[in-house]
């Protein structure tokens, strides 16, 4: 396989596979214009494209040995394929092809992520954001995650920083369980407070308490924009609000999110801001980050 992309590898093997099935020639061309171009693979999994061998043409072929196939073509133990994102406590909907274990870690940038593959979901995409959440945050300072999942933005902070304390919301059981072990897998536990459940219940007793506040919750957090501004200190702070903008227009969906913050609590106001693309999300949609740096209104 030396020397050989994965790519140009998998179609081989796979070429190999149907003519001793004894495909004809017409229809392997066929088959190997379906196989999946690009795929994750981390630790000893690889996740494939959720359009990858759906096609009916495979239904007849598909069997364990072509799975096992597939595996030895890209050197892994298991493979899974991706589906959608499901649910308003954004669980996984991945299927596991080869293996019954769907526990994995991803190690990105020194930091451990352990999650369920088929439970939790993990973008990586956001790869750039994880980065950077790691480095602009200070010393001593406390920060609130309202959707902190298995740790996707927490663990950065934690790892990176010598902050005073995370307080970590999250209300899939799935993901506060992936956290725990995560938490103690990078050893920064004891800087870290998970809230169980709805943050729009459990943060009354972080009022005034936030230098900054993350949330990174898609399409749209709006349902915690109070939430947020609660937990900041009365002085104000940062607010890191991810969402959907037209490709287009950037500055819209800013000024229409410092219009609704400043709607919901007047002693505030905005004092400086800035707009992060994350990455394309749809055609003509971007998934982008606020920074949106508050003070108190001594007007």
């Amino acid at each position: 396989m030396s020397g050989r992309k994965p790519s140009s590898q998998l179609r081989e093997n796979i070429r190999s596979f149907l003519v001793l099935k004894g495909i004809e020639e017409k229809k392997i061309v066929e088959l190997l214009d379906d196989i999946p171009k690009r795929w994750e693979k981390f630790d000893d999994i690889a996740l494939i494209p959720n359009s990858s061998f759906r096609k009916e043409m495979w239904n007849p072929i598909i069997d364990d040995e072509f799975w096992t196939k597939v595996c030895q073509s890209l050197n892994i133990e298991r493979l899974a394929r991706s589906g959608e994102i499901v649910g308003e406590k954004r669980e996984a909907n991945v299927e596991m092809l080869v293996g019954n274990n769907d526990w994995v870690i991803r190690k990105e940038n020194g930091i451990k992520y352990g999650y369920n593959i088929t439970q939790c979901m993990f973008s990586s995409g956001n790869i750039n954001e994880r980065r950077r959440m790691g480095k602009i945050v200070t010393e001593n300072e406390i920060v609130v995650d309202l959707f902190c999942g298995i740790g996707y933005y927490t663990l950065p902070i934690l790892v990176k920083n010598n902050i005073e304390h995370v307080y970590s919301c999250e209300w899939n059981i799935n993901a506060i369980k992936a956290l725990r072990f995560n938490l103690d897998n990078n050893n920064v536990e004891k800087k870290c407070t998970i809230l169980e459940g709805d943050n729009r219940k459990t943060t009354d007793e972080l009022e005034n308490r936030a230098d900054r506040v993350l949330l990174g919750l898609l399409p749209t957090a709006e349902g915690s924009y109070n939430v947020a501004l609660k937990c900041m200190k009365e002085k104000g702070g940062v607010l890191h609000i991810h969402g959907l903008a037209p490709s287009n227009d950037h500055q819209g969906f800013l000024a229409e999110t410092i219009e609704k913050l400043l709607k919901i609590n007047l002693n505030y106001k905005v004092t400086n801001s800035e707009i992060n693309k994350i990455k394309s999300y749809a055609p003509h949609w971007d998934h982008l980050v606020l920074d949106i740096e508050i003070g108190k209104n001594n007007s």
